[in-house]
């Protein structure tokens, strides 16, 4: 893991910029010198990390005293894609705008995004676990749920997530949700035009977590309620603190 940038934020937090080979980071680690519990924070597939709503995020939730890492995955933000993804991609929006029929479409492109960028995060989450400073257990949280719940099932270092919407979701995904036993938080938009609001409450009942909570607000797909990063940090810190 090599850094690229180190920045210094107000509040004590060092923000830097990696790269692990072909795969590009960011960091945030609190201000202190005991070793901090990681949450990797995922972006919604297609975004770049520097999303600034994912960095609100996670500067907030390494405030909190954890460290917090995201990467691009392959195909994911700012690295290349091939002209059959951003063919696909073209696609599904035109679909969805036009409220035709998307799920093969999304499968399509969603289903070989989320293969690719599972070992990309394990790579990564090994990588992390080595630095100084950094320690289990470790969280998820993000807004790219079929990733989440892949992780969930593959990578036992896991121990607690939060997804959000989750209407979209693979096939493969969905049907092995029953797999992920972990605590989990489910943030639903209710008004979420993105998202099909029946598929994320049946995909909510299909996990296998003996604690699961499900978090519904009013609004389209960016309202969440601000006080839901409180209540996400909560969560946490009842599981990894």
């Amino acid at each position: 893991m090599h850094f690229t940038t180190e920045r210094h934020l107000d509040d004590g937090i060092l923000e830097r910029e990696f790269t692990l080979g072909e795969i590009p980071g960011t960091l945030w680690t609190p201000g202190g010198s005991a070793p901090a519990p990681l949450i990797l924070m995922s972006h919604n597939n297609g975004l770049p990390k520097s999303d600034p709503r994912l960095m609100a995020r996670a500067r907030y939730t390494a405030g909190r005293g954890y460290a917090v890492a995201t990467i691009d995955a392959a195909g994911c933000g700012d690295r290349p894609r091939s002209a059959a993804d951003e063919q696909a991609r073209t696609d599904l929006q035109r679909a969805i705008r036009a409220g035709e029929p998307a799920d093969e479409l999304f499968e399509s492109l969603i289903g070989p995004l989320v293969e690719n960028a599972v070992p990309e995060w394990r790579t990564t989450l090994d990588a992390l676990l080595e630095l100084p400073g950094i320690d289990g257990p470790v969280g998820y949280s993000g807004g790219w749920t079929a990733l989440g719940i892949r992780l969930a099932v593959t990578e036992p270092r896991i121990a607690a997530a939060g997804f959000f919407a989750g209407g979209f979701v693979p096939r493969a995904q969905r049907e092995e949700a029953h797999l992920v036993t972990v605590p989990l938080l489910f943030l639903l938009q209710w008004d979420d035009e993105g998202n099909p609001r029946q598929r994320a409450l049946d995909l909510f009942d299909a996990f296998g977590s003996k604690e699961k909570t499900l978090h519904a607000n009013l609004g389209g797909h960016t309202g969440t309620p601000a006080f839901e990063l409180e209540d996400g940090c909560r969560f946490l810190d009842r599981h990894l603190k």
